[in-house]
């Protein structure tokens, strides 16, 4: 991604917050068949320091495609994204963007043992079933899951590098910005509430909570 200082995010707790939010990415690897990329949910694997672990899984054969767990894998995480028209600023201001929020993170992929990859999948199913009013789970028929499960490999990547973008319009004016906010917020064919959400939420934040340290 183009490097530009202001909408750097080099914070790990943020990454991992986008993450959390925005668990559905791309896994991309460049094999000896050339590149290949697949889309998976990933969840987040406690962790006590600033480490970022992923874990999920694939369905097979895709293992072999990626030849994980025999090089480095890119996963590229998107958070909200929008279009921001020119018709949200003054009228010297004439070129529109895109403001978005994306982390690229790289690491090695470690193939879990069949019990690990079971215990995964049910943490991905108990994960988006917390959102249901009557949450299923992979033990209403733990033998079926198992025989399913067999389809699947289970990955755990300990991010070694990360490279994240929270474009926001921190190069505009506050009033532009209230602007943008405001037209994101409303009912035009660009709206986007998450979007104005991940604005205002930068916009409160202090100078420091926005960059800070070198990108990693």
């Amino acid at each position: 991604m183009r490097h530009t200082p202001h909408f750097l995010m080099t914070e790990a707790d943020e990454v991992k917050r986008l993450v959390d939010g925005n668990p559905w990415a791309t896994i991309v690897s460049h094999t000896a068949a050339g590149i290949v990329a697949s889309h998976y949910p990933f969840l987040l694997e406690t962790t006590t320091d600033d480490e970022i672990v992923l874990v999920s899984h694939v369905g097979r054969p895709d293992e072999l495609a990626h030849e994980l767990g025999q090089h480095e894998v890119l996963v590229i995480v998107q958070g909200p994204h929008g279009y921001v028209s020119p018709a949200w600023y003054p009228a010297s201001q004439f070129v529109p963007t895109w403001n978005h929020v994306t982390a690229h993170l790289w690491g090695v992929p470690e193939i879990l043992t069949d019990e690990e990859n079971f215990r995964v999948l049910g943490e991905l199913v108990d994960h988006f079933e917390r959102e249901m009013p009557e949450p299923v789970s992979l033990d209403v028929d733990e033998d079926t899951a198992r025989r399913i499960a067999k389809g699947t490999v289970g990955i755990r990547i300990r991010v070694t590098r990360f490279d994240a973008r929270a474009k926001l319009s921190q190069n505009k004016a506050p009033d532009v910005v209230d602007d943008v906010i405001a037209g994101l917020r409303g009912d035009g064919p660009y709206a986007s509430p998450a979007l104005a959400d991940e604005m205002e939420r930068v916009r409160s934040a202090s100078p420091d909570d926005q960059g800070g340290r070198e990108a990693r």
